[in-house]
């Protein structure tokens, strides 16, 4: 498939476009999704004092995510660097029950106390929340995300498998940005966008990854990362677990994102009795295939993978409520099941202080897990603001070592 070439660049397209910096592992790729003649997208990439800033105008007691959000969106614009009368502000939102529904008016409220009360905050769900506000997308924006998410799921945990094993520092790295350059090309010119190359793409990855000379005498323990969002595909969000974990040993599993992605069309989109629930149907099947060619292609190459989206919901069935839809949900829980049931024994929970999914569906549920399981160590820990990143790391250090 041929989908028009990129070819806008910050000067001619009509709004420049701030994107919280969400996902690490994803955004390499999926950022060229939101370029059009209407954005020009900038992926937050302030870091430093952004937490203190963030809380200077929002509450304190609101979700650790949003002070991020806000502090590093202040943050760049008080830079300079942009044209704050062409700055628009991104959200994206589950317009659901969590408090991720209500971030869009925090954010204008707290963008407006920082000084900037006519920069625009767009939404971007599919649901219409807020349809007046909605972020612009058309056909080969969403079809470019999908093939950002995919790629970039396979990369993320291609490259979390190797890098702890390899005998030439560098080498799972080094190929990791090899395939990012190469699909960013293809992202940009809008080439070989079809599903016959991602089969193709898929394998030629794994067996890139499975030619790195590595190292697997010592085994390594192997930590499986739960939790909300934004904690569990930024460092920002979960305070560096992934490099930690490394450092100290170990290897960690961050499960694909297209999993959250069939969830939530499952839990929200497919519900409805309209043409839009028909339409997500479509779509949830498709990403239900690639996913299965996905793991599929890990598998053979000697890679681990959770099961497919369906299989590992049908395994977590008595364990968790799948009613819990809100935010991450009961998807939450169920990764930690399939975790232990597939082997990584010890499951990390990272989630936001005061996130009541994660408490109710995550903490709250972690005890009744392991002992219907009769097997298995889960080990939650809160990062916000005011929490103690030493009592953080401890409580991983003792998930790793202690158990």
């Amino acid at each position: 498939m041929r989908l028009p070439r990129i070819k806008w660049d910050i000067n001619t397209a009509d709004s420049i476009l701030f994107v919280p910096a969400m996902l690490d592992m994803h955004f390499p790729l999926i950022k060229y999704a939101f370029y059009s003649k209407d954005y020009y997208p900038v992926v937050m990439s302030e870091e430093d004092g952004i937490t203190d800033i963030g809380l200077k105008y929002i509450n304190h007691d609101m979700c650790y995510p949003l002070s991020q959000f806000v502090g590093s969106m202040a943050k760049t614009l008080d830079s300079g660097k942009y044209d704050v009368n062409r700055v628009k502000l991104l959200m994206p939102t589950g317009a659901d029950a969590c408090r991720g529904a209500n971030y869009t008016g925090a954010l204008r409220k707290a963008i407006a106390l920082a000084g900037y009360p006519d920069v625009p905050v767009l939404t971007l769900n599919v649901r219409d929340y807020e349809p007046e506000s909605m972020m612009k997308f058309d056909f080969p924006m969403v079809w470019r995300a999908m093939f950002g998410m995919f790629y970039c799921d396979i990369l993320m945990m291609l490259l979390y498998q190797t890098r702890p094993y390899e005998k030439i520092k560098g080498d799972a790295d080094r190929c990791w940005a090899k395939w990012i350059r190469r699909m960013s090309r293809d992202m940009k010119e809008g080439l070989n966008l079809s599903l016959a190359y991602m089969h193709r793409n898929f394998r030629l990855m794994c067996k890139d990854f499975a030619n790195i000379k590595v190292d697997k005498r010592k085994k390594k323990q192997v930590i499986g990362l739960v939790g909300e969002l934004y904690v569990k595909y930024c460092h920002l969000g979960n305070w560096d677990v992934v490099d930690f974990v490394e450092k100290n040993g170990g290897e960690i599993h961050v499960n694909a994102l297209s999993y959250y992605a069939i969830y939530y069309m499952d839990t929200h989109m497919v519900r409805k009795h309209n043409l839009e629930a028909k339409g997500a149907k479509v779509l949830m099947k498709l990403l239900e295939l690639i996913q299965k060619d996905m793991i599929k292609a890990l598998r053979d190459y000697g890679f681990f993978s959770l099961p497919p989206y369906l299989e590992m919901k049908k395994e977590a069935h008595g364990f968790v409520n799948y009613n819990i839809r809100n935010a991450d949900g009961w998807l939450i829980g169920a990764e930690a099941v399939g975790y232990i049931k597939h082997g990584v024994d010890k499951v990390f929970a990272a989630q936001p202080f005061g996130c009541m999914v994660n408490h109710c569906a995550g903490r709250g549920l972690y005890p009744s897990l392991t002992r219907k399981l009769k097997k298995g160590y889960i080990v939650s820990a809160d990062v916000d603001a005011s929490a103690s990143k030493l009592n953080y790391y401890n409580r991983l250090l003792m998930l790793m070592h202690g158990y």
